[in-house]
């Protein structure tokens, strides 16, 4: 027993490695190395999560968006979009752009200010400035000056330079600034500007409600004005000698700059007042910004946010409101307002002539442009994809390459059912700024976003902008009624959980919350069509299965198979032994209808064998597009909702699709439309189940209970009659394991009956996991977490003499097969028997039957793949595209039958071809990865991914020559990336640690080495793992920053020079240069940026396209020149040619008298 005990465990060990017998024969050449691979983050698109501040450069006409947590985002015209983050999380209070020089500063939470070079293509910090005791509130950068003003907590007033960010000795103290006889802080600064007419004036807002101008000269202040409300902005008049003040109690006021006694005016624009001068019946909620801008041609604009009378105990309606003379607009908005800035023609404060013509409105959701030059105030339609999370996503599906012709079509569909919207302004996007990268890609990408109300929306996104193809509604398909709540509990019943789609055959299959699978199939025409529902029901009952704590080696064929390794039919289920009770069966279906009767709820609350949702009856009318053809329904059973789908597989070429669930899996044939397998996990295993599973309750006396039980079961008789009855196996349909063409609508239920118990996790992300899993608790069922068709070996064979153990009659042959990963490790195949394609596709069943394999691995299978002898992708078949809805010229719909190319021989291994059919199964599960030799069943590589943390997600993916590796994303952040067949690692990057369950659910790696995950709920995230495609990036984004020319300043006129306030221009190097002292090194401490060789090499590219550029005006200004000269010759010419014809006309007439001429 020891000896036989010790081969064993040699033998388990040899197929655990990659260095002996496993090893292949023929090693397959490689050419991926560790210099092809990088990560590199490529856009961010959508809206900025929770957005804080917003700063607009009115020049070169672009804006920033600063966030929560630290992430600055920086949009030009539609395609420049850059996103940058600080180095922290903290939240940027608020951006300001040196206007037309390339750079913007942040200021943030943790008080410091960062500036940024927005001279490049990847923006970078080029200088940081650490506050040490205070905290600031407030920042200022005048119009073209080197100094800019820093406000804090404690109403002190720092100067610092911009070029060097270093403090100067100039400091404004509140003492100082307020009145002598106070004697409290005058609070936070929270405004600071320079009167638009006189540098030498710089006006101080106080929260409290005190506003000073201090004269910068004589370090003094001017005038105080003391406001009976707290202020929260301020605006000056284009004259420099009246400003505005919003306070909290939802009132202007403004104040003369002459006159700080009393304000001017103090009026509540919407505030109903019962005495004039009087405070408001009812409150007013704050307004938080105010501008005061100019209009040459009409009265000027005064704008301001918030101010609505509100309820008791409200916070009021969040609106915009706009107030031009005596006409008064509210703009109400959807959600908070977060900030606002209006458009104007000019940057300079003082121009007589600001005429703004658009407002920037940033809402907590969304981003508003309100066109002021057309009537009603309309707003632009926003072209850039921040409608993203319109509704919240739930899923996202990466398609790197696909078809040519796809996104056409869906434009072309998308074009046609959207209705025109006229209500947006018919002018163009006033955000202009920036240019356009020269390079580009070549892919023809699409996105597919699913969201909480079912809608799904497909993006192009074979450039650096995402676009919106086409959106999809799946709620349509149900009746609109009162509804349950979805299976997670909460109020979204139709959100999307999974998506995948053929490209080719453009057939697209969805998941819903609640337990409910759709099929839609593209049409270029308009149909009225009636939809195919299959209710089915998954129900066993076992105890938690008791996980090993060591892998197992592959089990052997169970002795079902041994007995007889033909298809199940539905004549052999139908008369199994008189001595064995058949299995439960479904209701009766209704003779007229051909429908089964709905369940009934059994008591009050209770619902058993009846959907979530209710599917729509009769014809109903779709429009070009995607148009429903299938739903499969799951049902509840015993007041338990049905089981969430955890993955999905479509093959177009078998006409099959497969979704497994938390514990089960279902098998349906959509071209018969019916339900072909749907079964518990534990039931698939039949005797080859490697876990000891203890039933809760005594089951029934030889009732079978799972397709391995019933062949078992099958007497001699019975199989000879199916082997020779095919066609009469057709003819007795079953709902389990054949395909019979069905009615329209159909309940299945499971061949074993006991109560459904369920232990649902609190996110759809969260996966079973083995005993030995720590990271996350381990649910009480066996799911089906990964699927793949593929036509492989299905059973194994010995790699030394070829013999199919155990022994049968004829060797293993590639089939059809769907191989099946489990939440607990294992590897199952189903085979999949087709009928030939054509008319016998149609009417002859689908079968499928287990092969006895079962393959075990530690942790979660996440992906299956297969390789051929050369490390080729064994890719799934697939249809081509044919439009079913396509009408004869007569008028009448043609009734096309699906057609199917010839099928691919099956190959048997033999002596001569062993080497050059052999497959490779790539498994990667939550801890490791093998390549597993077929038919053999052999360990050719082995490949520990994670250890102390497990894999989220894994796929074999292309690169751009076309070879293959296998790419993983790991909890700890980790991004590896391993080479095929050998599984030696070529990366092992630190990228983004899964602090968020949305990125695990939404990470998805493509082709060509692309990726992408939700890095927020209204943003997603594109990366490359490619070195290549990172290479080319600095080409494919655009540039920020356009040289172009300042607007020259408004000229004044003699009166007003003469009556203006201006004391002269200010020297403010001189005044807060060297000579103002030496600042406190314990205020702010000075840190170098991180911009580096990028920083470096931008600037060269910009000094060498200067160089380019002025080389380029150099030499059209020599062409003109030239030009000139060449014209002036002519003319010379022409003179002198007319003034000889003059002198000689002269001399001719000269002695003539005047009668004669």
């Amino acid at each position: 027993m020891t000896t036989k005990y010790l081969k064993k465990k040699i033998n388990e060990l040899t197929q655990g490695t990659s260095s002996n017998s496993a090893k292949l024969d023929t090693e397959i050449s490689e050419s991926l190395h560790p210099n092809h691979f990088t990560v590199c983050k490529v856009v961010r698109h959508g809206f900025p999560f929770e957005p804080t501040a917003m700063a607009y450069d009115p020049v070169q006409n672009i804006l920033a968006i600063g966030t929560k947590n630290g992430s600055l985002r920086i949009f030009g015209q539609p395609g420049v979009d850059c996103h940058e983050r600080h180095d922290s999380d903290v939240a940027i209070i608020q951006i300001m752009f040196l206007i037309n020089e390339g750079a913007l500063v942040t200021v943030c939470a943790d008080n410091s200010l960062n500036m940024w070079n927005l001279r490049q293509k990847r923006p970078a910090i080029l200088h940081s400035l650490k506050f040490n005791k205070e905290i600031i509130t407030y920042c200022h950068i005048p119009f073209q000056s080197k100094w800019f003003y820093i406000g804090t907590e404690r109403g002190n007033i720092h100067i610092a330079n911009i070029e060097t960010f270093t403090l100067s000795g100039y400091v404004i103290n509140w003492n100082k600034a307020i009145e002598l006889s106070r004697k409290t802080l005058p609070g936070p600064v929270i405004h600071l500007s320079d009167c638009p007419t006189d540098q030498n004036k710089l006006l101080i807002g106080f929260e409290s409600g005190t506003a000073v101008i201090w004269d910068l000269r004589t370090k003094a202040a001017e005038n105080r004005f003391n406001g009976a409300q707290p202020i929260r902005s301020i605006s000056w008049h284009f004259e420099g000698r009246q400003f505005m003040c919003s306070h909290t109690d939802g009132s202007l006021s403004c104040w003369d700059i002459k006159s700080p006694s009393k304000p001017i005016s103090v009026t509540y624009p919407h505030g109903k007042v019962a005495v004039k001068g009087g405070k408001p019946v009812d409150p007013c909620a704050p307004i938080m910004k105010v501008e005061w801008k100019s209009a040459k041609l009409g009265e000027p604009y005064v704008i301001f946010s918030g101010g609505l009378c509100q309820e008791k105990g409200g916070t009021g309606t969040p609106c915009v409101t706009i107030i031009q003379g005596k006409n008064t607009t509210v703009l109400e908005m959807e959600y908070p307002v977060i900030d606002f800035v209006s458009l104007c023609e000019t940057p300079w404060p003082s121009a007589e002539n600001q005429d703004p013509h658009a407002i920037l409105v940033l809402l907590n959701n969304d981003l508003v442009v309100i066109d002021l030059m057309s009537p009603g105030y309309p707003c632009f339609e926003n072209p850039y994809p921040m409608d993203l999370h319109e509704s919240p996503v739930t899923c996202v599906q990466y398609f790197a390459d696909c078809p040519a012709d796809l996104i056409p079509v869906l434009y072309s569909a998308g074009s046609n059912s959207s209705r025109k919207k006229t209500s947006y302004s018919k002018k163009n996007w006033p955000i202009k700024g920036g240019q356009w990268g020269t390079g580009g890609s070549s892919d023809q990408e699409i996105i597919i976003t699913g969201h909480a109300d079912g809608s799904l929306k497909f993006w192009d996104a074979s450039q650096v902008t995402l676009q919106v193809l086409y959106k999809l509604k799946t709620a349509k398909v149900f009746e609109r009624g009162k509804q349950h709540k979805s299976l997670d509990g909460d109020e979204e019943p139709y959100a999307v959980q999974k998506i995948t789609m053929c490209p080719d055959s453009r057939i697209l299959l969805v998941a819903g919350a609640s337990g409910h699978l759709l099929l839609y199939r593209f049409s270029k025409l308009e149909a009225s069509c009636e939809i195919t529902s299959l209710e089915i029901s998954i129900v066993y009952e076992v105890e938690d299965p008791d996980t090993p704590e060591t892998e197992l080696p592959p089990m052997p064929t169970p002795n079902s198979l041994k007995r007889n390794t033909s298809t199940l039919s539905a004549e052999s289920t139908a008369g199994l032994s008189n001595n064995v009770p058949p299995p439960a069966a479904p209701p009766s279906p209704n003779p007229s209808t051909g429908a089964h009767k709905p369940s009934t709820s059994s008591g009050e609350g209770m619902r058993d064998g009846v959907p979530n949702l209710k599917v729509k009856s009769g014809l109903q009318k779709y429009t070009m597009g995607y148009q429903p053809d299938l739903c499969c329904q799951l049902l509840w059973t015993e007041g338990e909702p049905p089981p969430l789908v955890t993955c999905l597989q479509i093959n177009s070429f078998y006409g099959l699709i497969a979704f497994g669930t938390v514990n089960g899996l279902v098998i349906v044939d959509y071209i018969q439309k019916t339900c072909l397998l749907h079964m518990g996990t534990p039931n698939l295993y039949g005797s080859a189940d490697p876990y000891q599973r203890t039933p809760r309750s005594p089951k029934k006396p030889k009732v079978p209970q799972s397709l391995g039980d019933i062949v078992e079961q099958l007497t001699d008789s019975e199989r000879s009659r199916q082997a020779t009855g095919a066609v009469a196996a057709a003819e007795q349909p079953n709902g389990i394991c054949v395909s019979p063409t069905g009615n329209n609508s159909k309940k299945m239920k499971s061949v074993t009956d006991g109560k459904l118990t369920r232990n649902r996790s609190e996110s759809s992300f969260t996966q079973s996991r083995s005993s030995s899993m720590s990271s996350l608790d381990r649910e009480s069922k066996e799911g089906v977490q990964s699927l793949y068709f593929v036509e492989s070996y299905a059973r194994k064979t010995d790699p030394v003499t070829g013999q199919v153990i155990p022994e049968t009659e004829k060797n293993p042959i590639t089939s059809p097969c769907l191989w099946v990963g489990t939440t607990l490790g294992s590897t199952l195949v189903i085979v999949l028997s087709l009928p030939p394609p054509g008319d016998q596709r149609i009417s002859q069943p689908v079968f499928v039957s287990p092969s006895g394999t079962v393959l075990c691995m530690k942790g979660t299978i996440l992906n299956i793949a297969f390789l051929n002898s050369n490390g080729g992708l064994i890719s799934a078949s697939t249809e081509a595209w044919k439009d079913m809805n396509y009408e004869q010229k007569e008028g009448e719909r043609e009734k096309k039958k699906p057609s199917m190319p010839p099928r691919v021989p099956r190959i048997s291994p033999s002596a001569s071809t062993e080497m050059a059919d052999r497959q490779f199964a790539v498994i990667t599960s939550e801890k490791e990865s093998k390549v597993i030799s077929l038919p053999s069943q052999t360990c050719a590589y082995r490949a520990k991914i994670a250890e102390s943390s497990y894999v989220v997600k894994a796929d074999v993916i292309s690169m751009p020559n076309k070879e293959l590796c296998l790419a993983c994303y790991i909890a700890n952040g980790h991004v590896v990336i391993y080479s095929l067949p050998s599984l030696r690692l070529l990366l092992d990057y630190d990228f983004v640690p899964l602090t968020d369950l949305r990125v695990g659910r939404t990470f998805q790696f493509s082709a060509h080495g692309k990726a992408l995950y939700q890095c927020s709920p209204t943003e997603i995230q594109r990366l490359t793992v490619c070195a290549e495609h990172s290479n080319s990036l600095h080409d494919m984004l655009g540039d920020l920053f356009i040289p172009c020319t300042t607007p020259e300043a408004p000229s004044r006129g003699f009166f007003k020079n003469l009556f203006s306030v201006s004391s002269g221009s200010l020297d403010r190097q001189e005044l807060f240069g060297e000579n103002s002292g030496k600042p406190s090194r314990s205020i702010a401490k000075h840190v170098p940026g991180t911009a580096g060789m990028e920083a470096v090499k931008a600037q060269s590219q910009t000094v060498g396209g200067e160089i380019a550029r002025t080389k380029l005006e150099l030499i059209k200004r020599g062409e003109k020149l030239s030009e000139t000269e060449k014209r002036t010759s002519e003319m010379m010419q022409n003179a002198e040619s007319f003034a000889s014809a003059a002198n000689e006309l002269m001399k001719k007439q000269k002695n003539k008298k005047w009668y004669q001429l």
